[in-house]
């Protein structure tokens, strides 16, 4: 059986948001392929995440049940993921570029003597696939085409894809116990991986107002927060302002803080460096506001509005407020 099969992760029972996305991504796929979409679910009592995922359209669901993936390890999600991929015979695996998915899924691409294709911003079909990724922080864009026969396996990069343009329809549902055996799994299950705790999870927000140099000071701040408040937004910023601890770390957008992809992001003052960009380019609306012209951020911006900050926000604040009563 051929087609695209995508891995989703999950967590206590939860998806990971960019689960959603990477599905977004492999029913795209797929179709450009013109071949079946498939995905499957990795963990124990995993019937009801199955279930809600058979809403999507999809060829089949699969729900990859065993008890000894109850609780996370490399070795035991590798092996189930190896004998479904085995099974299921999919040409191109998809995986959302996780901390657990970096964790196993070169191990499961080593087992088909093939690599991981990690961080893929995109793909196209051009006398075989290929896929797109960033380097050096997105300074430039590499084609990276696989060679060889056997399926090819690729982790999706988070903002890449709409998580809600995943395509709803019907999908049976076929559970699949892999065998498994507790001497082929060599770690004991440890606390998952975070990078640090945070007070704010930037990547929840839908709307975020983030705040760049043109804010000039500190005590200009307020200026913007007054605008996140209008709007019911969270408070984001780029490198420089966190450098200088203006705001919490925990709010930097871009290749060294949060990539974040909400239904509005507001960029005041930011000029647009590429770093800032790979962390919010899968919004769905960028509306940027700069006294620069020229500045990147409008090269990327659905709306732009090219004035003084100091004079367009507090003008923009007023009429939220009209609307909004």
């Amino acid at each position: 059986m051929s087609g695209v099969l995508v891995v989703m992760e999950a967590r206590g029972g939860a998806w990971n948001r960019m689960s959603f996305e990477t599905l977004a991504a492999g029913q795209q796929l797929a179709a450009g392929l013109g071949v079946a979409a498939r995905a499957a679910v990795v963990g124990s009592g995993v019937a009801g995440l199955a279930r809600e995922l058979a809403g999507y359209k999809l060829e089949k669901v699969y729900a990859v049940s065993h008890a000894l993936l109850g609780e996370y390890t490399a070795d035991g999600f590798a092996a189930a993921v190896e004998a479904l991929v085995r099974r299921d015979g999919a040409d191109v695996v998809l995986f959302p570029h996780t901390y657990q998915v970096r964790d196993f899924a070169p191990k499961v691409a080593t087992r088909f003597g093939r690599v991981l294709v990690s961080d893929a911003t995109g793909f196209r079909a051009e006398g075989g696939l290929v896929f797109v990724r960033q380097l050096f922080q997105g300074k430039l864009n590499a084609d990276v085409r696989v060679s060889g026969d056997g399926p090819q396996f690729a982790s999706i990069q988070a903002g890449a894809f709409r998580a809600e343009s995943a395509e709803a329809g019907q999908a049976a549902v076929e559970e699949f116990a892999p065998e498994l055996a507790a001497g082929t799994i060599r770690q004991k299950p440890e606390a998952p991986f975070r990078e640090s705790a945070r007070a704010v999870d930037l990547t929840a927000a839908e709307i975020i107002v983030s705040v760049g140099r043109g804010i000039k000071e500190k005590e200009n701040i307020g200026v913007v927060e007054e605008l996140a408040k209008a709007l019911g937004a969270e408070m984001a910023a780029s490198r420089p302002i966190c450098d200088n601890g203006w705001l919490p770390m925990e709010r930097q957008v871009g290749s060294s803080g949060q990539t974040v992809a909400p239904k509005v992001y507001v960029a005041v003052g930011i000029s647009g460096a590429i770093q800032h960009l790979v962390g919010m380019k899968g919004s769905k609306t960028i509306v940027a506001i700069n006294k620069d012209a020229n500045a990147p951020i409008f090269e990327v911006a659905d709306y732009g509005i090219v004035g003084d900050l100091f004079e367009v926000v507090p003008a923009l604040v007023a009429e939220v407020r009209k609307v909004r009563g």
